[in-house]
């Protein structure tokens, strides 16, 4: 179920967080991710709009909005391809009638699920932290109603 993120969430949403890294970002440094690592803890989760999905009263995965502007959409791995990305992003979509999201060039996995979910590429930037390329993508079009979704 999709609940929205409490202070008390905040290590699982990192165990979270790093173990999907792992997966989508291997290219990133251990460095880099360090660095990520805290300021999710100490800046982003503190201003971000934060959703999670529990699964048996585990965090499974989260979505934090800044506006209309994904800052991140994780599921752990094991999780993966049982819709709880779809989920979340359905709920983002129900808040914001258009979205967007950066993503690494590199993260395939990444692009992938955004292109199946409708996202346009506006244009390719490099990422001033790491030098790598990256792909700023849109969602256009209405709200969805949001829905309750259960486990």
């Amino acid at each position: 179920m999709i609940r929205a993120y409490r202070s008390g969430d905040c290590d699982a949403v990192l165990k979270v967080w790093a173990a999907a890294s792992a997966v989508a970002h291997p290219f990133l440094t251990d460095e880099f991710l360090a660095t990520e690592r805290r300021n999710i803890a100490d800046l982003h989760l503190t201003v971000a709009e934060t959703w999670v999905w529990e699964v048996g009263g585990r965090v499974a995965g989260f979505i934090a909005l800044m506006g209309n502007e994904v800052g991140g959409l994780f599921v752990h791995p094991e999780l993966h391809g049982r819709g709880i990305g779809r989920a979340l992003m359905d709920h983002a979509r129900g808040l914001h009638e258009e979205l967007e999201v950066e993503v690494f060039k590199d993260n395939t996995m990444g692009r992938a699920f955004y292109k199946a979910y409708g996202f346009v590429e506006l244009r390719e930037e490099v990422h001033e932290d790491t030098g790598l390329a990256v792909i700023r993508l849109e969602l256009p079009g209405a709200k969805l109603p949001l829905q309750s979704h259960g486990e």
